[in-house]
């Protein structure tokens, strides 16, 4: 849980990393384990920054590898 701006709680829509079951993610559910902006993941995948994960591109949309980050924040599983 988390404080909304307005002053009531929200639960987050994110499932915790290690019970991912997916091989890719979007970018918004990747900007949120790595904690980045997914602004930030963006500048990675077209490669302005180099970043610890890089995308695939599926349909001209990006999907994040799931492993790459669990490995990148050293999570199990």
């Amino acid at each position: 849980m988390f404080n909304h701006p307005m002053g009531y709680h929200m639960a987050s829509k994110h499932m915790p990393l290690v019970q991912e079951t997916r091989t890719h993610i979007p970018t918004a559910d990747a900007a949120h384990h790595l904690n980045r902006a997914q602004q930030t993941l963006l500048l990675w995948a077209c490669g302005k920054r180099k970043g610890p994960v890089q995308p695939i591109r599926v349909n001209g949309r990006l999907a994040w590898p799931v492993a790459d980050i669990k490995r990148v924040l050293g999570v199990e599983g």
